[in-house]
């Protein structure tokens, strides 16, 4: 007898490369565990498992019963192993030779690890480009998984999703399966009737119609609100009973069933898409309201119901433009991949140093640091900071397989891909690089032996959910996730709603009136009088054996006064530190204003041990949450006794002092509203008055040694 309706329930679990461990635990106790539990209570039903490849490896170190267990449940065939890219990228965002070489990468450890044939594939955050199905095809994938979304943006009905489709790249096909968005909404949160009746309607619309479920395992017990609800007593028990109580009316089928079978239409080439929320949470603030608004307003207009899905929001690449340290990591990925095939060419593929650079390559091209929707996403630092120690740390090994050429290297290209040069200066001990077009600033300053970033910052800018936060508590409806009401993890979070409008990196240029307040100072309110924060600056090189200095210049002006500001960037072979000299020129007579050259550092915590500024005697001046207001301080250190590292900023003796302060934005995560500390702000300032050349000048230097 035909079913009513077959049932391909795929599940999605998750964790990012440098989350924290307690986070892998939680979820593996809260949600992981117990739905194999489920599963093994029901010996009817039969599912696909998607682990990507930073959760698998953590539990094959940690929880090595749990593969065992899903090694057994796919030897049985109730349990099909869904293969991805191992660490989990948007494979839209990956040259194509990173999407073959992890995806066949994953494959064969899971195909080693597990013992079982994988043929499909979950791709990361559902990003699809039509471009990227010859590489799937390439790498050996029959099938992969995504939203209704992308079938109804190329034009198909409701009724025709109900069935795996065929598309096409260069001559290669494979099979897509389209992902239900009713049922992701129904599954967990409406009753369990809701959803086993929606299963029904499929059924009786047409016999043996395909119901494909794909989700994040997490909503199963580690999502707010669904601890204890979903598993054994909860939610998914009693989903399960009720089918087991309607024979005929469900079939349990895995992916690889049912492309194999005759019920598989096509082709069909799919537009560039994602699920429904992440095309709206890619645009900018006021256009993602728009999106939304239009959406809800087609959606309950009978005018306009046809064309809904048609109005797709915006494309995945764009959280590059959104958000600049989201670029910054793309290029720096990108530089890390062209190297290493680079290497490749000379080295051959079984070099185990190039194996490793791979695999460290890999890690940091994982997805979740690079956007930002309802979870934190860019917004978390730790995030951030795994992407940039994976990266540096296949620079490292490649410099194995590829010595520099000089102590002092330096190369200047346009690294970040925005039409204007950037200048990256390497040595043993750091990587610089520099942005001559956007303020002369330094955007990026890795410390190789740390493996870490320092201008892994992140700027303050508008959100769409910041009205709701502006709102408080009930204030305002969310436009990012209208399912949920708002959590305010935190009191005072609007305080935190602030734009920049400069980088938050180093060497920021910022003329202030002599008597600005610093707390304006910190909130980014205080009045700009220069242009030179994001000014374009012209650049030389000049090159020593032992130094690279990288001379910046610009013709600006402040309150409307002409002058000429030139700073010249020193690296130095062996050195662990970077410095600037200042030179104005072209003063007036009775020139005063103030000068601070903003210099952030990141990575280091606040409000937490071992974590402190300290004056140039070591006596601690408080943690590195507080605000420093230094007056005529030449000095100032920065402690972070995890990461194991003090960095000192040194000025000149003619400086007015420093002001430090901590660099918070507020953003949405899956807990709520919450506040999240991104960098310190360190401002070394002067009082600017010209000598009788019409000149002044001025240093800093920023210094990194271990601590203690």
């Amino acid at each position: 007898m035909t079913p009513a309706v077959r049932v391909v329930f795929v599940v999605h679990d998750h964790q990012p490369v440098g989350n924290f461990d307690g986070v892998f635990e939680g979820a593996y106790r809260d949600a992981y565990a117990p739905f194999l539990d489920l599963l093994e209570r029901h010996p009817q039903v039969r599912v696909a498992i998607h682990t990507s490849g930073p959760l698998a490896e953590w539990l094959d170190e940690r929880h090595p019963a749990y593969l065992d267990r899903l090694a057994a449940l796919a030897a049985a065939g109730r349990v099909e192993i869904v293969g991805g890219a191992f660490y989990e990228p948007v494979l839209a965002m990956l040259p194509g030779r990173d999407r073959v070489g992890q995806i066949r990468r994953y494959r064969e450890w899971l195909e080693r690890r597990l013992a079982t044939r994988v043929t499909g594939l979950w791709p990361a955050e559902r990003v699809w480009d039509p471009g990227m199905a010859a590489d799937l095809v390439r790498a050996g994938v029959e099938w992969t998984i995504l939203d209704d979304t992308h079938f109804k943006a190329a034009g198909l009905p409701d009724e025709r999703l109900d069935r795996p489709w065929i598309t096409e790249g260069d001559g290669g096909t494979l099979a897509v399966l389209p992902v239900s968005e009713r049922l992701r909404y129904l599954i967990p949160f409406a009753a369990p009737e809701d959803a086993l009746h929606h299963l029904r309607f499929l059924g009786e619309r047409r016999p043996g119609a395909l119901a494909i479920f794909g989700d994040d395992g997490e909503k199963f017990g580690v999502w707010p609100g669904t601890a204890g609800m979903c598993l054994e007593t909860g939610w998914m028990e009693r989903f399960l009973r009720l089918v087991a109580a309607a024979p005929g009316v469900v079939e349990w089928c895995l992916p690889s069933e049912v492309v194999r079978g005759a019920d598989v239409s096509g082709p069909v080439w799919l537009p560039e898409c994602s699920y429904r929320e992440m095309t709206e949470w890619v645009l900018p603030p006021a256009a993602q309201r728009l999106c939304v608004a239009a959406r809800r307003d087609a959606a309950h207009d009978p005018r306009l119901a046809a064309v809904a899905p048609f109005l797709r929001g915006g494309s995945w690449r764009n959280f590059r433009h959104r958000y600049a340290e989201a670029a910054e990591m793309y290029a720096r990925a990108i530089a890390v991949s062209d190297r290493a095939e680079r290497v490749r060419g000379r080295v051959g593929d079984d070099d185990p140093v190039l194996d490793a650079a791979l695999r460290a390559l890999y890690r940091g091209q994982c997805n979740c640091a690079y956007w930002h929707g309802a979870f934190g996403g860019i917004y978390l630092p730790h995030l951030r900071n795994a992407i940039y120690r994976e990266l540096i740390e296949a620079d490292v090994l490649l410099d194995r397989l590829e010595p520099p050429a000089a102590a002092a290297a330096v190369e200047v290209r346009d690294w970040d891909f925005d039409g204007r040069p950037e200048v990256r200066v390497s040595t043993s001990q750091l990587d610089a690089w520099l942005a001559p077009a956007r303020g002369g600033i330094v955007y990026e300053l890795d410390l190789r032996d740390w493996r870490h970033n320092v201008l892994a910052t992140l700027d303050r800018r508008e959100e769409a959910y910041h009205a709701e936060v502006l709102a408080g508590p009930g204030g305002a409806a969310s436009v990012v996730d209208g399912s949920r009401p708002a959590t305010f993890k935190e009191a005072g979070l609007e305080e935190l709603v602030r734009v920049d409008a400069a980088r938050r990196k180093m060497f920021v240029d910022h003329f202030w009136d002599l008597d600005v307040d610093p707390a304006a100072v910190a909130a980014g309110s205080a009045a700009e009088r220069g242009d030179f924060a994001v000014g374009a600056y012209g650049h030389a090189l000049h090159r020593a054996p032992d130094r690279v200095e990288v001379e910046l210049t610009r013709e600006g002006n402040v309150w409307g006064i002409p002058l000429r500001l030139a700073k010249r960037v020193v690296v130095r072979a062996g050195v662990a530190g970077i410095e600037a000299a200042y030179e104005l020129s072209g003063l007036p007579p009775g020139f005063r204003q103030q000068l601070a050259v903003e210099v952030n550092l990141a990575g280091l915590p606040a409000a937490a041990p071992g974590r402190f500024f300290r004056d140039d005697e070591g006596r601690a001046l408080g943690e590195l949450g507080s605000r420093q207001d230094l007056p005529g301080a030449t000095s100032l250190g920065l402690v972070d006794d995890w990461l194991g590292i003090e960095a000192v900023v040194t000025v000149d003796g003619g400086a007015a002092g420093m002001w430090a302060f901590p660099v918070r934005t507020v953003s949405q995560s899956e807990g709520g509203f919450e506040g999240v500390h991104q960098s310190v702000a360190v401002m070394p300032r002067w009082i600017v008055e010209p000598d009788g050349e019409g000149r002044w000048r001025g240093f800093v230097r920023v210094a990194f040694a271990r601590y203690p």
